[in-house]
């Protein structure tokens, strides 16, 4: 295990970060193709129907949420050797690596049944990885600015994570490879061979930070007929904790905006634009985007704080997809050039997003006494999925309700019209909704501060109110 010290006066190491940034690389090698490529291959390529793939995705979504709070608790509880988040990783990381092989790689005679099992498997096992990853992350730093570094080299590794993906693609058919077939499984050989080199690599040289009790609180076993008043009482703290309820609406509308678009790319481009070899190198080119604008996002959460940086990024997203709906056949540069404006911003709202999240937990630590982060982004990940589900359900059956359909050859010019406004329009007002969540949020870095003062002092708050709703 790592010797890394973990002390709060110490500032974690550059190295320290990237070391645990690894396996988001893959991570969103696994997530990407289910937004962008899954939907329009299982619709386009193999013939089933848009609006039941869109359902039986969005279905294996839901059905996830279950878990996701189990395997939080069980994650903030767990105690081994190796620590609380770390056997997660080690156990779920193959289970991901077969599912993704599963659904990236179908047999010839495949159905919504198939998809709709093996996607769920599939988002149990990120489950299984990616909460503890996150709540790990969560707990590596106590300053509120170290935590949007973190936060940062983390969906940096993601974004080149998709990078790597894009690239394979555009290679593929540089080479004369086109057919989906072949290049998912090239994705899906990638998976199988990086995904638990990187995953070891973690594993051997990120420590784990001690979990926060606090030295008022009891420790003693609870009995059987208690365990449901701790339960409520847990209940009743997040209740109250109205930042994290704020974070939750926050989370839903931007993630189901951003995934309605995502899930519509390849639909636009091949049916709109008609230029469907331009879907690798644009998506390509927004990630890379996204990923040089992130130091100035991190100035932005800096001088205003990270709740009015995300807001801005929400906003800077709306913005430029009002202008969606106005491309037509052969638009490419425009296009192309409203994609990178609105992407230049969409890897800052998902780290400032994570690192605000690590400073909602304070807040719950300060009140009940216990660090539960795991339980805190158990319920973010259930967020995030329904967030998921919603944009693929959205982008997938509201284009169908309105008669788009993409295994015809000719198009009304009704459905188009309908397709670029969902495409457009609809994201557009979603996210605005979102923005008032976290315009004038509550934990700011005065607030924090005071918050990791009263967790190293060892008290819990005597009144809610004194440390903000």
């Amino acid at each position: 295990m790592s010797k890394h010290d973990l002390s709060n006066s110490k500032p974690l190491s550059r190295n320290l970060m990237i070391l645990y940034g690894l396996p988001h690389l893959t991570h969103a090698i696994v997530i990407l193709p289910l937004a962008l490529f899954i939907p329009s291959f299982y619709a386009d390529e193999l013939g089933l129907p848009m609006a039941s793939v869109g359902l039986a995705i969005a279905a294996s979504r839901f059905l996830d949420i279950l878990i996701d709070p189990i395997v939080g608790v069980m994650s903030d509880k767990m105690r081994t050797r190796w620590g609380r988040r770390k056997p997660w990783l080690a156990v779920g990381t193959p289970l991901l690596i077969v599912c993704a092989w599963m659904v990236f790689v179908p047999g010839k005679d495949v159905s919504i049944t198939y998809l709709f099992v093996w996607s769920s498997l599939l988002y149990l096992a990120y489950t299984f990885v990616d909460l503890p990853y996150k709540a790990w992350g969560a707990e590596l730093s106590t300053d509120y600015a170290e935590r949007s570094r973190v936060t940062a080299w983390r969906e940096a590794f993601g974004f080149f994570g998709q990078m790597l993906f894009l690239a394979i693609l555009i290679v593929m058919t540089i080479k004369g490879v086109t057919d989906v077939r072949l290049q998912l499984m090239a994705i899906a050989i990638l998976i199988v061979v990086i995904q638990p080199l990187l995953v070891m690599a973690t594993l051997w040289k990120v420590p784990e930070r001690e979990p926060e009790i606090l030295a008022t609180v009891d420790l003693q076993p609870v009995a059987n007929e208690a365990i449901f008043k701790k339960t409520w009482q847990a209940l009743r703290v997040m209740a109250q904790n109205q930042a994290f309820l704020r974070t939750l609406a926050a989370v839903v509308l931007f993630g189901t905006a951003v995934l309605m678009q995502a899930t519509l790319h390849r639909f636009v481009l091949n049916h709109v634009v008609k230029a469907p070899d331009l879907f690798a190198p644009m998506i390509m080119a927004e990630n890379f985007i996204s990923i040089l604008c992130l130091p100035v996002w991190i100035w932005v959460s800096d001088k205003l704080g990270k709740h009015r940086a995300i807001s801005l990024c929400a906003l800077w997203i709306a913005l430029w997809s009002v202008f969606l709906p106005l491309v037509g056949e052969g638009d490419t540069v425009l296009y192309v050039a409203l994609i990178l404006l609105r992407g230049s911003s969409l890897a800052s709202i998902f780290f400032l997003s994570s690192s605000i999240g690590a400073d909602v937990v304070d807040f719950d630590t300060v009140a009940s006494g216990r660090q539960r982060t795991g339980l805190y982004f158990s319920i973010w990940g259930v967020a995030s999925k329904l967030a998921i589900g919603l944009g693929v359900l959205l982008g997938t059956s509201l284009p169908s309700l309105f008669g788009f359909d993409p295994t015809q050859a000719i198009h009304t010019s009704s459905s188009i019209t309908a397709l670029l406004a969902i495409y457009g329009w609809v994201p557009c007002v979603i996210m605005l909704f979102g923005v008032p969540f976290l315009w004038n949020f509550p934990i700011d870095k005065q607030l924090q501060q005071a918050l990791r003062h009263k967790i190293s002092a060892g008290g819990i708050a005597e009144d809610l109110n004194d440390i903000g709703k």
